[in-house]
């Protein structure tokens, strides 16, 4: 392996570290965008049944913010729940754009290693041939071995900067698709909570007619 990495010319460095970065993204991304981990089932029920309980103090808010990027959401609505309808919405909204972002942290990284390592492939099959002909002029082409270094550049580094590019550019397209899905869901679950509080405030209001 040593062999042929030194083969691939110093080209090979930075298409190395860009392969070790980039694992490293895939798995500290599949570990991150699990939908255990961002949007746990129930939590808005949870929420719910606090609220019946007449248990939506600042303990248990704070206990939901810790809980998972959802919970930070639904969090920030719940702190703003005796505000009007519009304020609880535009607090949610400003809570989920910070944790979209959160949630397509390192992305633009893998996107820019898909992008840059086939270029340095290319890079060092144009140095590889360069080295060829410069060979060529030098020494002629009687000696196929005189040749054969600066061709297993030229191969040796185009392979290698697809192979980071390749699996790079998929999970960069999935992990995309994983945040969207996830957006949505947070959403969904987001209006469910508006609800709740909609329906705690008229009952509240019903009760307070009634007395």
């Amino acid at each position: 392996m040593f062999e042929l990495v030194k083969s691939g010319g110093w080209l090979m460095v930075p298409i190395i570290a860009a392969s070790i970065i980039a694992l490293g993204i895939i798995g500290e991304r599949l570990w991150t965008l699990q939908r255990k981990k961002v949007v746990p089932r129930h939590l808005v029920a949870q929420v719910w049944h606090w609220a019946r309980n007449q248990q939506l103090d600042a303990a248990h808010i704070k206990l939901l913010r810790a809980n998972s990027p959802l919970g930070r959401v639904l969090a920030a609505g719940l702190a703003n729940r005796h505000h009007p309808r519009e304020i609880i919405k535009e607090s949610i909204e400003d809570a989920g754009r910070v944790v979209v972002h959160e949630l397509e942290r390192y992305l633009n990284t893998l996107g820019t290693i898909a992008v840059i390592s086939p270029l340095l492939g290319l890079l060092g099959t144009v140095v590889g041939i360069m080295k060829v002909f410069d060979t060529i002029s030098s020494a002629g082409v009687g000696d196929p071995h005189v040749l054969s270094g600066g061709i297993a550049e030229a191969l040796i580094t185009t392979v290698a900067g697809l192979s980071v590019a390749i699996p790079s550019l998929m999970f960069y397209r999935y992990f995309r698709g994983r945040v969207d899905e996830l957006v949505v869901d947070m959403e969904q679950e987001a209006v469910k909570l508006v609800e709740v509080l909609q329906g705690l405030r008229e009952r509240d209001s019903g009760a307070e007619g009634g007395a």
